[in-house]
């Protein structure tokens, strides 16, 4: 492991804990890979708030639309065995569609390209207002043609997922459930994964939990439905430590992981492969999938090039994955070109936090409540602030003891000590 990384991950565990409790999040898992060994695996805050259960790593979560990945690894096992070609027509392994989504092939549906209606013509499964769609659901609402000419543009799909489902039971003869399970994710060595509900009983599970608004109180969302026909596209149960193997895996599958579609209305640049979402950040650039399901918001992304994996886990419709992972490659990059070494502590006045972080020959003033905290971070050098910006102290003293630090003339403590007094100021 590169001496910066663990340095790296010690900050990173602490960044994420803050940013959890600032946000007032129910819970957090994290699992960090490094060449496909997890060198961190933790969770925090509580898997049902109602209960108080604390949050574990071993805690299972609906990982959702990360389930595409495990279908495209799937159909492209199949593809390797001749069981099947990618541009074959869904129609050969799926009967009963009208005739124009009959003709659209594998491929496009993998991608994302066959021009399918989303989630049908009531998505109120994704709102606990309806159980999830069967096979009979799913196909009635196939009954017409594609919403848009195929191979013409990105347009995600659940249903397309569906089908694929639907075609591996085709080609195999068993239940899609069944199957993955024994051919998928036990040779990825997966003992915490499942593709669907029910689990075994006595496993730990992650209740959802709704955002504070409308209702202005977070409320439990029990997570153990069954995702029957769309369990292809969301139904899978998993934790971050497994998402983080299974995914740096799939780095060989440059066909999975190539860019093919880019989401075409977004100031983002993110494209579409077989099941794999792709993209870059300051330069790194990542592949992997996300997932949102009523309760729960995750992500996984692999770095190649940097050979490391995260999957952050998040129990809340309001969770905040997506900018945590962000937060978290923007942290790798600090620490890998800057030379980051064991941060120093947290220092706090009423107006928030600071973290102080060692790099090489000065040391860096993160913001721990930013998604990027090392963004326009100030530098000291000795005991001077030798770069702030021009609101800042720039070019003014610093003095650090025990219990206090001095930046230029604000007086820094220790969190304990800040709540005391924010409590005798205003408590009353």
């Amino acid at each position: 492991m590169p001496s910066w990384l663990g340095p790296a991950l010690d900050y990173l565990a602490s960044w994420l804990e803050f940013q959890r409790r600032l946000h007032d999040q129910p819970g957090c898992a994290v699992a960090v890979a490094y060449r496909g060994r997890v060198v961190l695996d933790e969770a925090y805050g509580y898997a049902d708030l109602r209960k108080h259960i604390p949050l574990t790593p071993r805690h299972r979560f609906r990982v959702a639309s990360h389930s595409k990945s495990f279908t495209a690894a799937a159909i492209v096992r199949l593809r390797d065995a001749r069981k099947l070609r990618l541009d074959d027509p869904v129609g050969r392994y799926v009967p009963g569609l009208h005739r124009a989504v009959a003709r659209v092939t594998l491929e496009e549906l993998l991608s994302h390209s066959a021009g399918l209606v989303r989630d049908g013509r009531d998505s109120g499964q994704f709102s606990d207002r309806r159980p999830f769609l069967t096979r009979e659901e799913v196909l009635a609402d196939l009954d017409g043609p594609p919403i848009l000419r195929r191979g013409t543009r990105f347009k995600y799909s659940n249903h397309g997922y569906a089908l694929l489902g639907m075609a591996i039971e085709s080609v195999t003869g068993e239940p899609y459930r069944d199957w993955v399970a024994r051919e998928i994710i036990a040779p990825a060595g997966l003992r915490e994964t499942t593709p669907d509900m029910p689990l075994p009983r006595g496993t730990p599970f992650a209740r959802g939990h709704t955002g504070r608004l409308p209702t202005g109180r977070l409320l439990v969302i029990p997570g153990d439905f069954d995702t029957r026909a769309i369990a292809p596209a969301g139904g899978f149960v998993s934790t971050a430590a497994d998402l983080v193997r299974f995914f740096w895996q799939l780095r060989g599958r440059r066909e999975l992981i190539r860019a093919r579609w880019r989401d075409p209305h977004s100031n983002i640049k993110r494209y579409y492969g077989l099941g794999i979402i792709s993209g870059s950040l300051e330069g790194w650039r990542w592949y992997g999938h996300s997932g949102g399901l009523q309760g729960y918001i995750t992500r996984t992304v692999v770095m190649p090039r940097h050979e490391l994996a995260i999957s952050v886990l998040t129990n809340s419709i309001a969770g905040l994955a997506h900018p945590w992972i962000d937060g978290a490659m923007h942290i790798f990059r600090t620490f890998k070109t800057q030379g980051g070494r064991r941060w120093r502590g947290r220092w706090w006045t009423m107006w928030g936090a600071i973290d102080l972080v060692p790099v090489r020959a000065k040391m860096l003033v993160a913001m721990p409540a930013l998604f990027s905290p090392f963004v326009d971070a100030a530098e000291i050098k000795g005991r001077r602030i030798a770069l702030a910006g021009g609101y800042a102290h720039h070019g003014e003293g610093v003095r650090l003891g025990k219990h206090e630090l001095w930046l230029g003339g604000t007086r820094y403590l220790r969190e304990a000590a800040v709540a005391r007094e924010i409590n005798r100021r205003y408590g009353q």
